[in-house]
């Protein structure tokens, strides 16, 4: 709640002009409505008095001038004079409540009438009555009108201006008497008093009206206070507070008895520590903010913004107090005064605010912010005492195929799982936390033992390669782990994770599932891949990609039935590049995009070029797959080529599903639809190829290399592969492919276990385009020598 006190009516003058005094001017400065209200409400008050006041001067008037005039006369005055007074007195206790408005000029006007009207009263036995009597009848009625003269003065200073003219008048009356009459020096003598008198009044009005403003001033400056004090009071959190000398609450106010549950005179004279400790009252165990606010109490100590906590009714509250001491006027201390307010919720938003900004929300595991922090303390501390610390970087193997098949809820539960069998791990030497993603980081603080980084590092790859349930789905993840040992590996925290990160980075481009530790050599390594990435960027537009063609044949009659393109870069900086190398960075960068269109499009030329039956096979990559614009690139190249799409196969391997297999699925489908085939590479050495073959009307399966050498070797497994394979083929209407078959016997047991094409060096090696052509040359050339 909040309210504005409004202080711009009651402004009150800085200067009081005698012209605005007698109420004969308003100057911008201050209210001199309400003012002139402050001066008038007094006249209702005085009235009893200035009748009796004036009753007795008229009658000392009647004795002094009843051997002169007439009695008859002088009543008839008297009559007059009570009267004016009469009509006067009935208007001025109609100003009663002027105190509390403004006073109007019209009010004033007639205020001032009446006084003028009393005055003219006065002068008619000066004037009309006194020449009759003697001189000393004229001194006497002098001397009675000059005391009212100087009572008027007196009494009636809050009004300045009816009091100058009723003694202005008089003293008009009085000199124009005794002139008349050769008196020159009373009359000297009554111009002196009349002017004295006014000035006097003046003067008098000026006091009057200042003790007037300085009240208003501290009544006003009072009413500010107390408005404050009650919007303070009857604010949602905050109260004031009051101790004794003894420490025991005193004057309870209605917010702080709420703050305490409880109703203020059960709180009265209790003492603060007991009313705010609950249960630690009797056991004595305070909490550490309890000891500092009884300290500074002991101390007599001033504090501010001191954070306590207390206990009402079996819960916890976060109270922030100030306070100062209290002295009497012996200079004796007498207690303590001060301010409170509830900071519970304002201390648990910063509280989770700094939980948040350390901590992970979903594992909650350490952010990389607090793991930054603590590896930072450890190389601090490694420095100091000449000892080592470790970092350890973790990537999980296999996630995102999780992740991408099954939906982030599972991938999620995956990672909390994970962090508990990290945490379980840890000592008290080690901290572990994520950094995002499917990365983790451990840092250990003190790795003097140069086996314990390794070790960690073990313990971590086979506790993580153990199988989770997650919503009846059996799960496998490995883990890959870089470590960097500080200081020996990085004097700094932004080096050593560098360099721990080069170290998972080797241990993933090695098959993963394994520790490797940082070397300088890495350097060099990420170096030779930073400039092999800014070389393949410009590798098409330089012209140094070429494609080479494997040859495909019948099994049976050897005829060449399909080539495979096989992409070849010869660097002007690197020279011969191998595939294994950059088509790993290709993909990693999405270069192989462009790339990959190329090939396309070139392979498609290239085949117009060969006998009709012959088809092309062109490999694709999961990130080919993913572009939205992949199936209208095979459209564009098939048709800028001419080439039937019956003669385009397409090559995949099934990892091309573990990223979005749905979005692989619905091109690979609308390739199918175009006339296209498609081939799956590699087949079995990975986990769900019977899933895949269920879900896709593949063209071939290619069976694998390493299938091939064991059938040849008569391994049991091997051949109980490829002939399931095989069989299964045949049901499912899709060709064979034997790839690698180098050696005479390999070629045999391909045969004899049902391949239908083969592929391999046995029959011909990758080759460039003009060998390709020049294949079926030499094959027209045996024709027709035959014919």
């Amino acid at each position: 709640m909040s309210r504005t006190i409004d202080t711009s009516a009651n402004a009150l003058p800085r200067k009081l002009p005698a012209l605005a005094v007698l109420g004969l001017s308003e100057p911008d400065d201050g209210d001199w409505g309400r003012l002139r209200g402050l001066q008038y409400s007094s006249l209702a008050r005085l009235t009893p008095a200035r009748m009796v006041a004036h009753g007795l001067a008229a009658l000392l008037a009647v004795q002094a001038l009843a051997g002169a005039v007439h009695m008859a006369f002088l009543l008839g005055w008297v009559a007059l004079l009570f009267g004016v007074l009469i009509y006067g007195a009935r208007f001025d206790r109609s100003l009663e409540d002027a105190d509390r408005r403004r006073m109007t000029q019209q009010e004033i006007h007639h205020q001032t009438i009446s006084t003028v009207a009393a005055a003219f009263a006065w002068v008619v036995p000066m004037l009309a009555f006194s020449p009759f009597g003697s001189e000393t009848q004229r001194l006497l009625l002098w001397s009675i009108m000059a005391l009212l003269m100087t009572g008027t003065s007196v009494a009636f200073a809050a009004v300045p201006l009816g009091t100058v003219l009723f003694c202005s008048i008089l003293g008009i009356a009085g000199v124009g008497t005794f002139a008349f009459v050769g008196d020159y020096v009373a009359a000297a003598v009554a111009l002196t008093f009349s002017i004295v008198v006014s000035i006097g009044s003046l003067e008098a009005a000026r006091t009057f009206l200042g003790g007037k403003v300085a009240e208003a001033g501290v009544a006003e400056k009072s009413e500010v206070v107390s408005l404050l004090l009650r919007e303070f009071e009857e604010g949602e959190a905050d109260w004031l507070w009051q101790v004794d000398g003894a420490r025991r609450v005193r004057s309870v106010s209605p917010r702080f008895a709420f703050a305490l549950g409880q109703d203020p005179e059960d709180v009265q004279g209790m003492p603060l520590i007991q009313l705010i400790a609950g249960p630690s009252w009797e056991s004595g165990h305070f909490h550490s903010s309890l000891h500092d606010l009884a300290e500074k109490l002991k101390r007599r100590e001033s504090f501010s913004n001191l954070l306590v906590r207390v206990t009402l009714h079996g819960q916890h509250r976060w109270w922030e107090l100030s306070a100062s001491p209290k002295v009497d006027d012996n200079g004796s201390f007498t207690g303590f005064r001060g301010v409170g307010s509830d900071v519970t919720e304002q201390r648990e938003s910063a509280e989770k605010i700094a939980y948040l900004a350390r901590y992970d929300t979903l594992t909650g595991l350490p952010n990389r912010m607090m793991l930054t922090e603590t590896l930072g303390a450890a190389m601090t501390a490694a420095d100091q005492w000449r000892t080592r610390c470790g970092f350890l970087m973790i990537d999980l193997d296999r996630f995102k195929a999780v992740n991408d098949t099954l939906g982030h809820h599972v991938g999620d539960q995956l990672l909390a799982m994970v962090s508990e069998r990290l945490k379980a791990l840890m000592t008290d030497n080690e901290l572990c936390g994520r950094l995002g993603g499917d990365e983790f980081a451990i840092v250990i603080r003190d790795a003097s033992d140069t086996e314990r980084n390794h070790a960690v590092a073990q313990a971590v790859i086979y506790t993580l390669s153990q199988p989770y349930e997650v919503d009846h789905h059996t799960l496998y993840v490995g883990a890959s782990v870089g470590s960097a040992i500080g200081p020996r590996d990085g004097a700094t925290v932004e080096t050593l994770m560098r360099n721990a990160d080069l170290a998972l980075y080797r241990a993933k481009d090695e098959g993963g599932g394994q520790h490797c530790t940082y070397e300088p050599s890495l350097h060099a390594h990420a170096e030779e891949r930073r400039q092999l990435e800014f070389s393949l960027r410009r590798a098409l537009e330089r012209g140094e990609m070429t494609l080479h063609y494997q040859p495909v044949v019948d099994a049976t009659s050897e005829q060449i039935l399909s080539f495979e393109a096989l992409l070849r870069w010869n660097s002007a900086e690197h020279g011969f590049v191998s595939p294994a190398k950059f088509i790993p960075l290709a993909e990693d960068t999405r270069l192989i995009v462009p790339i990959g269109e190329w090939v396309l499009r070139t392979a498609c030329h290239e085949a117009m070029h060969w006998p009709a039956h012959v088809k092309v096979a062109v490999n694709v990559s999961g990130e080919q797959l993913l572009d939205p614009y992949f199936a209208e690139v095979v459209v564009s190249a098939l048709a800028q080529s001419g080439l039937p799409p019956h003669r385009l196969e397409i090559e995949v391997t099934e990892s091309v599903f573990v990223r979005d297999g749905t979005a692989a699925q619905a091109t690979l489908e609308r390739i199918i639809s175009l006339g296209c085939g498609v081939a799956l590479d590699d087949f079995g050495t990975g986990y769900s190829s019977l899933g895949y073959l269920r879900k896709m009307r593949f063209s071939t399966i290619k069976v694998d290399r390493s299938f091939v050498q064991g059938a040849a070797r008569n391994n049991a497994e091997s051949l109980a592969i490829v002939r399931a394979v095989v069989a299964m083929a045949d049901s499912l209407e899709m060709s064979t492919t034997a790839e690698g078959v180098e050696t005479e016997v390999e070629l045999e047991t391909i045969r004899r276990l049902g391949c239908k094409k083969i592929q391999g060096y046995f029959f011909g090696r990758p080759m460039a385009a003009t060998d390709a052509r020049g294949l079926f040359h030499q094959v027209a050339l045996r024709a027709r020598g035959a014919a």
